[in-house]
């Protein structure tokens, strides 16, 4: 079967790969159908290895090799399983946890002790098939169609965001950064009832989609201090929530400057390097700093993709569904140059 394996930074292949192992208790095997490729996906692919090893051992053939890419994947299960049967689509949840350390048991499952990744600890969904454990599928509404559910991984990192945000119903909320991850947080912010969602970024097309995604007012930064829009919107009192989502060093000290006293600071965006706050006013102020990441695949991927069930979030956000063996020319090559305007999607199963 044909896979994209990364093999150092900047080299991405289209490779024969043997057929995976048949599935074991509590596993099946996945006929993949659509796999969303993200910002993390990039930077291995720019700058890696980061968090891929450029070898691991292959489960159907014990050989050390590099990794098949890929951790939002959705697909059709080939065999019957424990939990689901030959047909049935369903969306994985990418994370695998152990459910015996401290933290499964305190409901943490993504921060497990052995917690590791389809597509980034292991090969991943960019293939034609995968056999995977069923603790970590969910199944997809007839109705919804593989576009929008190829988005449930990525929109269930932003739900997990948003409860871990602690918003509630009516607050004012600003959203720093309306990328892949700030734009999938506004969707969550917007189903959890928020009051008024102000998007900031540099970029006149995401924060359109902002928009179009729930956002109330959008702020191009590279023009307009956020602070003064604000300012205008509550009176002086600021946010009750700011959402971190750019990655940016100074992001925190950006947004800590807009959130109100005894309000609360998501980080939610990867810094790439040392990050700078003025820790007396968080002091001083008494704001709460909280972080997030990934989710828990058996809270927050069903209510993913109960949303996308209500609502077709890749008419706003999928800009292109590519073939298998165009990926690393029509998708990765734009997504590192920047130029990329949303979300790309590959069809393994199809080819140019």
């Amino acid at each position: 079967m044909k896979a994209v394996v990364l093999h150092a930074a900047g080299d991405l292949r289209i490779e024969e790969r043997p057929e995976p192992p048949s599935p074991g208790r509590g596993e099946v095997m996945l006929r993949v159908t659509r796999v969303g490729l993200c910002g993390t996906d990039v930077s291995e692919y720019t700058a890696g290895p980061m968090m891929t090893p450029l070898e691991t051992r292959h489960p159907n053939s014990g050989v050390l090799g590099p990794v098949v890419l890929g951790h939002e994947f959705i697909g059709v299960v080939e065999s019957d399983g424990e939990r689901f049967g030959a047909g049935d689509r369903v969306a994985g949840g990418a994370g695998v946890w152990c459910g015996t350390c401290a933290w499964c048991e305190r409901g943490q499952t993504n921060l497990c002790q052995s917690y590791w990744t389809y597509g980034l600890s292991a090969d991943g969904g960019l293939t034609q098939h995968l056999t995977v454990p069923e603790a970590m599928l969910h199944p997809i509404a007839p109705h919804v169609a593989d576009d929008n559910a190829a988005l449930a991984q990525p929109l269930a990192v932003g739900l997990h965001a948003v409860g871990r945000s602690r918003v509630r119903a009516g607050d004012v909320v600003v959203v720093h950064g309306a990328g892949a991850i700030g734009s999938f947080v506004i969707a969550g912010l917007k189903a959890a009832g928020a009051g008024a969602i102000v998007a900031v970024d540099i970029d006149a097309g995401r924060l359109e989609t902002a928009a179009k995604l729930g956002a109330d007012v959008t702020v191009d930064a590279s023009s307009t201090d956020p602070l003064d829009v604000l300012r205008e919107l509550t009176g002086s009192a600021l946010a009750d929530v700011s959402v971190e989502a750019s990655g940016v060093p100074d992001g925190l000290t950006r947004v800590q400057r807009l959130t109100r006293r005894g309000g609360t600071v998501l980080l939610v965006g990867l810094p790439k390097g040392q990050v700078s706050f003025v820790a007396n006013d968080l002091i001083l102020r008494e704001i709460d700093v909280m972080t997030t990441v990934a989710h828990v695949c058996d809270q927050n991927l069903p209510a993913a993709l109960a949303l996308l069930a209500e609502r077709d979030l890749a008419s706003l956000l999928v800009e292109r569904v590519v073939p298998l063996d165009r990926v690393v020319e029509e998708a990765f090559t734009a997504m590192a140059a920047g130029t990329a305007r949303g979300k790309f999607l590959v069809d393994p199963q199809e080819w140019s």
